[in-house]
């Protein structure tokens, strides 16, 4: 029976959350997570999921976990370092670093478990960590859990990170200073300017760390942000996932071989979890190969993004400063946009509401993600639906 300690602190918390209209509703799928979903048996075009490139049902990658799992069986069995490497996770690193152009490359069970492990397996107590002020949960929980000083930085304004680095710097506090930034930021969509943060890191000496969840995939013909900019020996750590663009699930650091043998004895979540199953290190395996043998993919998943938005801005709707597929609809209004939400999956499009506290207060929007698999009939449809609903609730 649960303790009654317990149970009051739970009730309590629950109630407040539904009473501020936080409490998370989770939506059963009752089919695969594509372009197309259906949820109490009506279907829906989803514009919800990070499935950049519709690779979660592609039929190699599941043919790939298939084969992977009658081979090899349904789980690793073990932490990597006790008894749990197989080949097949071998080849996955070894394919990630030559797609990203690094030495050597590590994959964790999941991309947060690469922020948590690769931060505070580097930085320690006596050093600091600079980092974006909307930067990812798993990067702030990872900065938190090394003991590091954490010093936070103005969004993207590289002002404040030059006197923030310079006054860290010039301190002597610090045994190791380190930036941190997302290499594209999922709720607005904007890119990171690695250029200017490489010239800065360079004149004080800090560690350069680029979560590039949401640009894996998408930026640099799939390659990531750091690719994009062509900045490979300059970013020591590369930080991605295999769950959104890459369609399995897992995570990976990508950079030189000295980090990547160091992280593979001092990152937690490596050392003490059991690894990656052998069916989602193939799928993401194939994944890469099939990104880099077909960069059409990618290629459909920007022409589709930039239709999208180009439609929804002649209907009328703010799609603010977003520089890659996501495409945030800001709304403002935190009540309207979770009216907007509703009535868009009332008439058939599955979109999210995003509101205080993951975004600041006035500042509330539906963030969509048009995907490669998506057809041009889909998104026409799904702006239509935008116009109807935006019409009818006077946001347009």
């Amino acid at each position: 029976m649960t303790s009654k300690v317990l149970t009051d602190f739970l009730e309590q918390g629950l109630g407040e959350l539904k009473s501020k209209g936080l409490l998370n509703t989770i939506d059963v799928l009752d089919s695969a997570n594509g372009p197309m979903i259906t949820v109490e048996g009506k279907e829906l075009i989803n514009l919800a999921s990070n499935n950049y490139l519709g690779f979660a049902t592609r039929p190699e990658l599941i043919k790939a976990t298939i084969d992977a799992s009658n081979k090899y069986g349904a789980g690793a069995g073990a932490v990597r370092t006790i008894n749990g490497t197989l080949d097949i996770h071998i080849d996955l690193e070894k394919t990630i670093a030559e797609f990203k152009g690094t030495e050597a490359a590590i994959a964790f069970q999941s991309g947060f478990n690469c922020n948590m492990g690769a931060i505070s397996a580097v930085m320690k107590k006596g050093d600091a960590i600079l980092s974006d002020e909307l930067n990812h949960a798993s990067i702030i929980d990872g900065c938190r859990l090394s003991g590091a000083k954490i010093i936070r930085v103005k969004h993207q304004d590289m002002a404040d990170l030059e006197a923030k680095a310079k006054e860290a710097k010039a301190s002597g506090e610090y045994n190791k200073l380190m930036y941190i930034t997302d290499g594209v930021f999922s709720m607005d969509g904007d890119v990171a300017k690695l250029p200017e943060i490489v010239e800065i890191a360079e004149k004080y000496d800090l560690i350069t760390y680029v979560d590039d969840a949401h640009g894996s995939g998408v930026m640099g013909g799939g390659a990531g942000t750091v690719k994009h900019f062509g900045l490979q020996d300059k970013i020591d750590f590369q930080i991605g996932t295999l769950s959104k663009a890459i369609g399995a699930v897992g995570g990976y650091v990508a950079g030189s071989k000295l980090l990547i043998d160091w992280l593979k004895s001092q990152g937690r979540p490596f050392l003490f979890s059991t690894s990656l199953t052998p069916g989602a290190a193939a799928a993401a395996k194939e994944a890469f190969v099939l990104m880099h043998d077909h960069p059409e993919y990618v290629d459909t998943l920007w022409d589709n993004a930039k239709y999208f938005k180009e439609e929804l801005k002649k209907a009328g709707f703010d799609t603010g400063v977003s520089e890659t597929p996501i495409t945030p609809v800001i709304l403002g209004d935190e009540s309207k946009t979770q009216e907007f939400s509703k009535k868009l999956i009332e008439n058939g499009v599955y979109v999210k509401p995003i509101v205080f506290p993951t975004v600041p207060l006035g500042t509330g929007r539906v963030r969509a993600m048009p995907t490669a698999a998506h057809t041009k009939k889909m998104l026409d449809d799904a702006v239509a639906v935008f116009a109807k609903v935006g019409k009818e609730i006077g946001l347009i």
